[in-house]
């Protein structure tokens, strides 16, 4: 059985759901993973999805910031919420496929929104950047992210860090920038070898070649500055490192109408 799933930071899923849509048409994920999704869960268009072929919806929502959803044409056994930093900012959500969904052994999925950290990377005058480094470190130590030896699980989603150097546009003039400092990438690297995570993109796309999802607003023309970073990762645990069959950076998606700022990544999964 093959298991498509697209992570995609959609920056709120009610303005652009006709994106989503679109996305969905395209590229028919059997999961997809939304952040930023920007409104509670009542708010939330289930009766859009469902008529996409999505019933199954996990969501851990809040108004205006943040929020994060599953959704999934495939039932879910369970789904859980974990809140980080003593905060109840809506980062995570996870779900499980089992049974339901006609999976032998279970398959679990952690959708993360981490915090983007502000503009000032010193955490002894910036709370946004110290609350982002907290995350990372209570991340790291998370039993979920410690899976067990034959244990099927993914991480996906916004983790707001380009951990290697040509996971951004200018390795050294960003050096200095939220999202590419040396503490920030050391953190995240540090969770991803904590848990033995396999990073999917750089399982697949040497470590030597430029990769993106994310294209600021900021920039005129984002194809021609070309400034990108990889800010959107899928990892899989080691019981699932040789099952990965396939993984995609829906790139054209950032040249839409009304785009959002990151692009979906897709990986497909024999489960």
């Amino acid at each position: 059985m093959q298991i498509k799933l697209s992570t995609w930071n959609i920056n709120s899923v009610r303005l652009r759901i006709d994106l989503v849509a679109k996305f969905i048409k395209s590229v028919r994920p059997d999961v997809l993973c939304l952040q930023e999704i920007k409104c509670i869960d009542d708010a939330f268009p289930r009766k859009r999805f469902k008529r996409l072929g999505y019933e199954h919806i996990a969501l851990n929502g809040q108004k205006g910031y943040h929020g994060v959803a599953v959704i999934s044409r495939l039932p879910f056994d369970s789904k859980t919420m974990k809140s980080y930093c003593g905060k109840t900012d809506s980062r995570h959500i996870s779900a499980v496929l089992g049974e339901k969904a006609g999976l032998q052994d279970p398959l679990t999925i952690h959708n993360y929104y981490v915090p983007a950290g502000g503009d000032e990377p010193d955490p002894k005058i910036n709370p946004k950047f110290a609350h982002k480094l907290a995350f990372l470190d209570e991340l790291r130590e998370c039993p979920h992210m410690l899976p067990a030896r034959d244990q099927r699980s993914i991480v996906v989603g916004d983790l707001n860090v380009a951990p290697h150097e040509h996971d951004v546009w200018s390795h050294k003039q960003l050096l200095k920038v939220v999202s590419h400092t040396p503490i920030e990438c050391e953190k995240l690297l540090a969770a991803q070898a904590y848990g033995d995570w396999i990073d999917v993109a750089r399982a697949r796309i040497p470590l030597s070649e430029k990769v993106y999802t994310w294209w600021s607003y900021r920039a005129a023309d984002w194809t021609v500055a070309d400034r990108g970073r990889r800010l959107d990762h899928i990892w899989v645990s080691r019981a699932l490192g040789s099952c990965v069959r396939d993984f995609k950076i829906s790139r054209d998606a950032r040249g839409w109408e009304r785009p959002s700022d990151h692009v979906p990544v897709t990986a497909v999964l024999e489960v």
